[in-house]
């Protein structure tokens, strides 16, 4: 019987939680912040990507911490609505908190270095961040949100290829075991 218990305990332990230097997690989740904010003023095209949401999706996925990852998201959304122009605080903050912790939940029981695997997850919590969002919008505003449209279809798919490049380049700031 102990050995089933040990046995289960070490393949849970198994499950390699990536480590970053000092400040990485704050400095990059504040760039991308910085980025979003200023990146409305080149065009249309820019809303196609949310940086602060790649960014919450990737070390979620990388801490493999649900709770580590719920605030992430919701420090990272929070600040969101606050530079938003849009956006009461909170929406953001709310969305971005439950898909931390549902990438870092995630994070935890699957692969997630492969890229398609990235593409696809990237492609579902997109969605699901849309909806988390949406229904937000509904209940706490009283004000509609679209669920799906293509033009969020296109976005969820320009935003998964991108994440794709940018979790690659994302995984040479962690710090060596």
């Amino acid at each position: 019987m102990d050995s089933m218990l040990s046995g289960g305990l070490q393949s849970e332990s198994n499950v390699e939680v990536h480590k970053y230097y000092s400040g990485t997690v704050v400095a990059i989740a504040f760039l991308a912040l910085l980025i979003q904010a200023f990146l409305h003023k080149y065009g249309r095209w820019s809303e196609m990507v949310d940086l602060p949401l790649l960014v919450t999706i990737y070390f979620g996925v990388s801490k493999r911490n649900p709770v580590t990852g719920m605030f992430t998201g919701a420090l990272i959304g929070i600040v969101q609505d606050a530079l938003s122009h849009d956006n009461p605080i909170g929406l953001y903050g709310i969305a971005k908190t439950l898909v931390g912790y549902l990438a870092s939940s995630v994070g935890a029981k699957i692969d997630t270095e492969h890229p398609v695997s990235r593409f696809l997850l990237v492609f579902v919590l997109f969605h699901f961040h849309q909806a988390a969002y949406a229904i937000t919008e509904r209940v706490l505003l009283n004000h509609s949100a679209p669920f799906f449209t293509l033009r969020l279809l296109l976005d969820s798919v320009v935003s998964a290829g991108i994440a794709v490049l940018l979790f690659a380049a994302l995984d040479r700031l962690r710090r060596a075991p």
